[in-house]
C-alpha cells in the first residue's frame, strides 16, 4: 500500500508524521487544532464532563518572558547607569537583528502553512549531491541574518528537510547571502567576495560530509521524512492548487491565522537561545575593551584560534559583525583571521547550536563542530598566507 496514503492528517489533507490519537500528523499545529475540536464535541454531548487540571504557567512561554525580560534589559540603563552602556549595546543588536528575525519566523510560517511537506523533502531529502547544491544556493537565496535563518531552517527540517541539507542551508545563508555580499563588498572591497566563495564552499563540503555521516548512521535522521513517488511534480501541483484556491476574504482570513499559527511553535523553538546569545554578547560588548582583540587576535595559529574563541561568544548577527571583522582586518591585516571570526561565529554561535541540539539533537551539533572547525582553521591559515 502506497505510505502516503496510509499517514493523511485529517485536518490539512497534508501527509502525517506525528502518530497521535489513532491519525497521522504533520504538525502539532493540526494535532492541537483536533484535539481542540474533540473536546468541543465531547463538550457539546456532556457538558460539565471536562475539567481543568491546572492553570498553565504563562509566565515560561518564550513568546511571554523573552520580550519581557528585553525590556527589562533595555530600560535598566536609566535608572542604573552601570549598565548603560549594556543596554545600549543590546538595543542596538535588537535594532541589527529584530526584522531579519522577524522575516526569518514570517518565511517559517508561510512554509508551515503553504508549502506542503512533499514539496521540501522531494527537494531537500536524499543522498544526491544535487541536493546539498540545492540547499547551499536556497540559503544564497534567503538573505537573512544567523537568526533570521535559524528558524528557517529549523522549519525546512520539521517539513522533512535531510539533516544534511538542514546544515548546509545553515551554513550558507548568514554569511553568503545576497545582502551581506553587498555589505561585504562595501567593507573589504573584492576581497569580499572571497568571504562570499569561502562561505558557500564550507557550506557545501560540511553537506556532503553529512551525507557519508547519515549513510552510516552517525547523526540523527529527520523522522519527519517519508518517501515519495519518483513521478511527483511540483510544478504541476502548484499549478492544481493555484487552480483550485477559493479567492474569498474567508479564505484569507483563516491563512493569515494559520501562518501566525505556524509562527508561535517556531519562535519558541528558538526565541529563548536568540535572547541568551543577545545578552550574552551586550555584556561582552559593554565589560570586554576592543583592544584586546587588536592585541591578541594576529594572523597567527594561536591569534587565529583565539579568533575562533572570540567569535564563539560575540557573534550575534551577520550585519553586527561584519563591522568588527573589518576592524580586526584593518587593524591586524590578517584576512584569515577575519574570515574565521565571521565563519566561526555561525558555527560556534551557542544560540544555534542550542536549537540544533533541541529540534535535531547532540550528536548533529558535535559533528557540526567536528567537521566545519578544522575546515575553517585551514582556510582562514591560506587566507592569511596569501593575504601578507
Amino acid at each position: 500500500m502506497d505510505p502516503l496514503k496510509m499517514a493523511i492528517d485529517p485536518i490539512c489533507g497534508m501527509i502525517g508524521v506525528i502518530e497521535r490519537n489513532g491519525h497521522w500528523f504533520c504538525s502539532e499545529r493540526c494535532v492541537a487544532e483536533f484535539e481542540r475540536r474533540a473536546a468541543a464535541a465531547v463538550a457539546m454531548q456532556h457538558p460539565g464532563s471536562l475539567c481543568r487540571v491546572g492553570a498553565p504557567r504563562w509566565w515560561i512561554d518564550p513568546w511571554v518572558w523573552v520580550p519581557s525580560s528585553g525590556a527589562l534589559l533595555s530600560m535598566v540603563g536609566s535608572w542604573w547607569p552601570a549598565a548603560t552602556q549594556i543596554s545600549t549595546i543590546y538595543m542596538g543588536y535588537l535594532g541589527k537583528i529584530l526584522v531579519p528575525f522577524l522575516l526569518g519566523l514570517g518565511l517559517g510560517g508561510l512554509i508551515d502553512h503553504f508549502v506542503p511537506k512533499e514539496y521540501i523533502i522531494k527537494l531537500l531529502s536524499g543522498r544526491r549531491k544535487r541536493v546539498i547544491v540545492r540547499s547551499t544556493l536556497l540559503g544564497f537565496l534567503a538573505s537573512s541574518c544567523s537568526h533570521g535563518c535559524l528558524a528557517l531552517t529549523i522549519e525546512l527540517y520539521r517539513k522533512g528537510a535531510s539533516v544534511p541539507a538542514v546544515v548546509s542551508f545553515l551554513l550558507a545563508s548568514p554569511w553568503a547571502s545576497m545582502s551581506l555580499t553587498l555589505l561585504l563588498l562595501g567593507l573589504f572591497g573584492l576581497k569580499g567576495l572571497v568571504f562570499v566563495v569561502g562561505a558557500l564552499g564550507i557550506a557545501f563540503l560540511t553537506g556532503l560530509i553529512f551525507q557519508r555521516l547519515d549513510a552510516r548512521g552517525w547523526i540523527e535522521s529527520n523522522p519527519q521524512t517519508l518517501p515519495i513517488h519518483e513521478d511527483f511534480s511540483i510544478r504541476q501541483d502548484v499549478a492544481a492548487r493555484w487552480r483550485q484556491y477559493p479567492w474569498t476574504i474567508h479564505q484569507l482570513r483563516d491563512d493569515v491565522r494559520g501562518i501566525l499559527s505556524g509562527m508561535l511553535p517556531l519562535g519558541r523553538m528558538v526565541l529563548g537561545w536568540v535572547q541568551l546569545g543577545l545578552v550574552l554578547s551586550a555584556l561582552i560588548g559593554g565589560l570586554v575593551p576592543h583592544g584586546l582583540f587588536e592585541r591578541f587576535l594576529g594572523p597567527s595559529l594561536g591569534g587565529l584560534l583565539l579568533t575562533l574563541l572570540a567569535a564563539a561568544v560575540i557573534e550575534v548577527c551577520s550585519e553586527g559583525t561584519a563591522p568588527l571583522a573589518f576592524e580586526l582586518y584593518r587593524h591586524t591585516g590578517a584576512l584569515g583571521n577575519a574570515f574565521a571570526f565571521l565563519m566561526g561565529g555561525v558555527v560556534t554561535d551557542y544560540t544555534e547550536l542550542g536549537a540544533l541540539w533541541t529540534a535535531i539533537g547532540r550528536r548533529t551539533v558535535l559533528w557540526v563542530l567536528i567537521v566545519t572547525l578544522p575546515l575553517i582553521i585551514v582556510s582562514g591559515m591560506a587566507l592569511n598566507l596569501v593575504g601578507r
